[in-house]
C-alpha cells in the first residue's frame, strides 16, 4: 500500500439553506478544496461522495454524486456514492484513501454533503430516525417515550414539569439513546449533569472562533443547564442541531504531494468498522477501532495533539474520551473539569466547535472533521489554533444497531 496525503480541504459554513441546492453547497466545498490544493478539477481521477438523507429529504436517490459533480463540470471519471448514516463522508474518505493507497488512482476527491432542513421538521427527524433497525423502531420509540414519561412524572411531582414531544416527533430519537447512556454513566461513575454541560460550554466557545460553524455564540454553564429539556439529562444546548452543508478533501499519493503543496498532511491510519454484540464490560466499537488505528499509525492516545470526535450530544463526547483512551473509564468528567480538552489544554477536543456548535449535516460531518484537523496540523485554524500540533484524530460514528454505533470510522493524520 502507498502512503497517502491530503493536499487540500474546503467546506461551506454549516447552517440552514432551505432555498439553496445541494449542487451549490457541494460545488462551493469542492472549489474551496481545489483552491486549497492549488489543483484543477481536471486533475481529479476519481471521486467518492458521502450523503445520507437526500433520498428521504429531497427525493434524490441513486446518482447523488454524479448529479452534484456534473453540475460543476466533473464527469468522465469513477464517481462512487457512499451512504453510511452519520459516517457517510468519513466512509467516503476511507474509500478515497483506499483508491490512492492501492495505486489505482493518484488524485481522488472525497466529498460529503447534506441538506437536512425541511419546512416539515418531522420529515427531518424521521429521516435521521431511519438510521436504526426499522423493524424494531416502533418498539424502540415506545420504550424511549415510556422512560421519558416516567422521568417527566417524577419532575412533575417536584414541580418541574416541562412540555415535550415524543422521540422522533419533536426531537431526534438518537437524543434518547444518548440520554439513556448519560443516565447510565451518571449512575455507574457519579458523572454529573454539570460535567456534561461543561462539554457544551467548551464546544460553543470553540464554535464562536470558527467562521464555518453553524452557531457562533458563547454560552455559560447556566445557559446550557437552563435551556429547554430534550430528554433527561440532555438540554437543547447539549444536543447537536440538524443542518445543511458540504465539505471536501483532495487526497493524493504522498510521492506527488509536493506538486500541490509544501504542507501536505499524511494519512497515518484510516479505519472503518461496524458495531457488534458484546458484553457490558467488553470493549465497544470506538475502543476497538481506536486501538486498531493506533497500532496502524504507530501512535497512542498520549501522542495526539488534536481530536475531532462525534459529539452528537455532550455526554457522547465525555464518554468517547474514555473509549479513545484519553483517560480511564469513568474519568471523563474529571477530564472536562480539569480543562484538559480545551483549546489550550493538554489534548484539545473539537476545536471546530464539534457537532454541538459547528453543526451536524450528517453526510458532511466526517469530512468536515478531517478538514478541521488538516487546518490545525497546517497551522491554519486562526483564532482556534492549537500550539504546534503534530498528530490529529477524527472519530465519526453512524447509525445505531442494538445500542451501538452501526458504522465507525477513525482516521489519524500527521505532519
Amino acid at each position: 500500500m502507498r502512503d497517502v496525503s491530503i493536499v487540500g480541504a474546503g467546506m461551506v459554513k454549516f447552517g440552514k439553506y432551505i432555498d439553496t441546492s445541494m449542487k451549490v453547497l457541494g460545488r462551493d466545498a469542492v472549489n474551496n478544496a481545489l483552491g486549497s490544493a492549488g489543483a484543477d478539477k481536471k486533475q481529479i481521477e476519481a471521486a467518492v461522495v458521502g450523503n445520507a438523507m437526500a433520498g428521504l429529504i429531497t427525493g434524490q436517490e441513486c446518482v447523488r454524486g454524479q448529479v452534484v459533480l456534473r453540475e460543476m463540470g466533473i464527469g468522465g471519471i469513477p464517481i462512487v456514492n457512499c451512504e453510511n448514516a452519520c459516517a457517510s463522508s468519513a466512509t467516503a474518505f476511507h474509500l478515497a484513501w483506499l483508491y490512492v493507497a492501492s495505486g489505482m488512482y493518484d488524485v481522488v476527491l472525497a466529498l460529503g454533503m447534506e441538506k437536512l432542513y425541511h419546512v416539515d421538521k418531522k420529515k427531518s427527524f424521521a429521516a435521521i430516525g431511519s438510521a436504526v433497525d426499522v423493524e424494531l423502531m416502533q418498539q424502540i420509540v415506545a420504550q424511549m417515550n415510556e422512560q421519558q414519561a416516567k422521568l417527566k412524572a417524577e419532575r412533575a411531582a417536584r414541580g418541574e414539569a416541562e412540555k415535550q414531544g415524543g422521540a422522533g416527533e419533536s426531537r431526534s430519537m438518537f437524543m434518547d439513546f444518548y440520554a439513556a447512556g448519560a443516565r447510565d454513566h451518571m449512575q455507574r461513575f457519579g458523572t454529573t449533569k454539570e460535567q456534561f454541560a461543561r462539554v457544551a460550554v467548551k464546544n460553543h466557545y470553540n464554535g464562536s472562533l470558527n467562521p464555518h460553524a453553524q452557531y457562533q455564540d458563547v454560552c455559560t454553564l447556566e445557559d446550557v443547564l437552563n435551556s429547554p429539556l430534550v430528554a433527561e439529562p440532555l438540554t437543547r444546548l447539549m444536543c447537536s442541531p440538524i443542518g445543511d452543508g458540504a465539505a471536501a478533501t483532495i487526497l493524493c499519493a504522498s510521492s506527488i504531494a509536493n506538486r500541490f503543496t509544501a504542507k501536505p498532511v499524511k494519512v497515518l491510519a484510516s479505519l472503518l468498522s461496524s458495531g457488534t454484540d458484546h458484553g457490558r464490560d467488553e470493549a465497544g466499537v470506538v475502543t476497538r477501532v481506536a486501538q486498531q488505528a493506533y497500532e496502524k499509525a504507530g501512535v497512542g492516545p498520549k501522542d495526539l495533539s488534536v481530536i475531532e470526535l462525534h459529539d452528537a450530544s455532550a455526554p457522547a463526547e465525555l464518554m468517547t474520551y474514555e473509549d479513545l483512551g484519553l483517560c480511564k473509564q469513568g474519568e471523563g468528567g474529571k477530564l472536562i473539569d480539569e480543562g484538559a480538552t480545551e483549546i489550550n489544554g493538554r489534548i484539545p477536543v473539537n476545536t471546530s466547535g464539534g457537532l454541538l456548535a459547528k453543526g451536524h449535516p450528517v453526510g458532511a460531518t466526517g469530512v468536515a472533521q478531517i478538514c478541521e484537523v488538516f487546518w490545525q496540523l497546517r497551522g491554519e485554524a486562526g483564532k482556534r489554533q492549537v500550539k504546534e500540533p503534530k498528530i490529529g484524530l477524527t472519530e465519526n460514528g453512524g447509525g445505531m444497531v442494538r445500542n451501538e454505533a452501526a458504522a465507525m470510522s477513525i482516521h489519524i493524520l500527521g505532519v
